[in-house]
């Protein structure tokens, strides 16, 4: 018997995002995504966005995989009004349903207006009809899935499943543990040698952020790296900051360690040293490792240690249950603590292996072997 998904509920009052990062495989791995699969599987992941709430905030659609960086979000207080459902509606039906739907939440509510008592839990019913599938991680992975799945099977005229198992999920804290699974997500395509850089491989959040143009095609891409890397503790991020720091911060993570124009930056540094001059640097120049950034967990990330670590395949980030800080594993272990053995006495894990750059600044709820 399986065991139950482990799921965070997002509180209003804490404003905190819940964050996943997820995983599903095609069954036996086949490759079977090829550009116009690529295309569907984004076509459907951004309607679900736009239907349930959720938000993504990093993705990656591989040949025979995906990844999504998934923000679970909290129904607003009060629930929705009768204008957001039907704009939510119209993400996944066609206008005749939307239509439908309008017309009974009209005339449940001229039933209101005349004071009979049950017309307000009749409201109430059309809402829940279609609300249970909002703001929750299973649903939106069950209905992305599945609606992608019966395209499959009817364009390629095949049956049966398509998914090799059910998704995995690990708990991402928001700050630099959701930067880090966010970076390596986009760097999917350069670990399987399909591409030399991120922003070369356009069914990822980073190339498809860089390769929106002025027009705001990626649009929903940069917004969702803006707020991977700046919805600290559920702080309101504004999509501007992209023009901003936001973009040249994440490319120094994605590009930390690739070495290039580092000899030519080295050798900079050096003559600086010697004549007693520093020189500046273009904004696109990666950054050495002696460059400061703002905050402390953020400088170990350019350090090209850790860049290369992203460039590793890492099976923390997949099957690590909780990444962050280890005051947040902790606490995620206390607040489930009927789910391990009584010899396990805390949460967090170091990580080792080819994740050992992150050690000390990320931890792991599952400790996992070295091979």
């Amino acid at each position: 018997m399986r065991r139950a998904r482990w799921i965070l509920r997002p509180a209003p009052e804490t404003a905190r995002p819940v964050i996943y990062h997820c995983i599903s495989r095609v069954v036996d791995r086949r490759f079977v995504f090829q550009a116009d699969e690529k295309e569907k599987l984004r076509t459907f992941m951004r309607m679900y966005e736009s239907f349930t709430g959720c938000r993504i905030l990093s993705y990656c659609l591989m040949c025979n995989h995906l990844h999504l960086l998934l923000e679970v979000t909290p129904m607003p207080v009060g629930g929705l009004s009768d204008e957001a459902l039907l704009e939510r509606l119209k993400a996944l039906y066609n206008e005749a349903f939307v239509a439908d739907v309008a017309r009974e939440l009209t005339e449940a509510r001229k039933q209101v207006a005349t004071g009979l008592g049950e017309a307000a839990v009749l409201v109430g019913r059309i809402h829940e009809r279609f609300t249970y599938r909002m703001h929750d991680l299973s649903e939106f992975m069950k209905g992305f899935m599945q609606r992608y799945t019966q395209w499959h099977n009817r364009t390629h005229e095949r049956c049966g499943h398509l998914w090799e198992d059910r998704f995995k999920s690990v708990i991402v804290e928001d700050g630099v543990a959701a930067k880090t699974i966010a970076a390596y997500i986009d760097l999917n395509p350069v670990r399987a040698g399909m591409v030399t850089a991120p922003e070369d491989y356009r069914w990822s959040s980073y190339g498809e952020a860089i390769g929106g143009g002025a027009r705001g095609e990626g649009g929903k891409a940069r917004a969702g790296l803006v707020r991977a890397l700046r919805c600290h503790k559920g702080a309101a991020v504004d999509v501007a900051l992209w023009k901003g720091d936001v973009a040249l911060e994440y490319r120094r993570v994605l590009l930390a360690g690739v070495g290039e124009k580092t000899e030519q930056m080295v050798s900079r540094s050096g003559a600086a040293e010697k004549t007693g001059k520093r020189k500046s640097m273009n904004a696109d120049e990666i950054p050495t490792k002696q460059h400061v950034l703002r905050e402390a967990g953020e400088k170990k990330m350019g350090e090209i240690p850790f860049g290369r670590m992203l460039r590793c395949r890492v099976r923390y980030f997949s099957d690590g249950v909780v990444i962050g800080s280890r005051q947040f594993v902790d606490q995620m272990f206390e607040s489930a603590r009927d789910r391990f053995g009584p010899r396990r006495r805390n949460g967090a894990r170091a990580m080792r292996g080819d994740a050992s750059a992150a050690a000390g600044m990320l931890w792991s709820l599952r400790d996992l072997r070295k091979k």
